[in-house]
């Protein structure tokens, strides 16, 4: 994990970073489960007001020195708290998503934690078990990001995020 990564609040400056990562063909298929069109702007942003207006989601930047590199976000889905991540995918294989998730996860005191993942998403996988995240079931859906239905694992935190050495 890098010493100068850092979470913010969002702010209004960080959104067009944001749009500009989802914009990424990789980044998407990997995800699997984002927007109907990662190209629809207006959409972005009326997601990104829903999401910033919702006193029940923690949302932050990841911020690596002056560089906007990302989002993570926890946020309630089905009656239970989950968390989900995005890391400008110029930036992926640094710890980015690790370090973030870790920070967040310490503001964050509600427990137990879930996260859903690809079932081939080797690396998000991996970012999620270095934080603590075991593997508590299965589940598919459609993929906006691959345009088929997608097996995913279900992921659970129960106790402190662990901190990646």
């Amino acid at each position: 994990m890098t010493a100068d990564l850092r979470l913010r609040p969002v702010l209004d400056d960080d959104l067009p970073h944001f749009f500009t990562h989802q914009q990424d063909v990789e980044a998407t298929w990997m995800a699997a489960f984002g927007p109907a069109d990662p190209a629809d702007r207006a959409a972005f942003d009326a997601h990104w007001k829903r999401i910033r207006a919702d006193p029940a989601v923690a949302s932050r930047t990841v911020v690596v020195g002056d560089e906007v590199v990302g989002h993570v976000n926890a946020f309630p889905a089905a009656g239970r708290l989950e968390v989900s991540y995005w890391i400008d995918p110029r930036r992926w294989g640094r710890g980015y998503a690790t370090g973030a998730l870790v920070v967040l996860l310490t503001e964050v005191s509600r427990r137990p934690v879930h996260a859903r993942v690809a079932k081939d998403n080797r690396a998000s996988l991996a970012v999620l078990r270095k934080c603590g995240f075991v593997v508590v079931g299965e589940d598919q859906g459609y993929a906006h990001g691959r345009g088929v239905e997608v097996q995913e694992w279900i992921l659970e935190l129960s106790g402190p995020a662990l901190s990646p050495v």
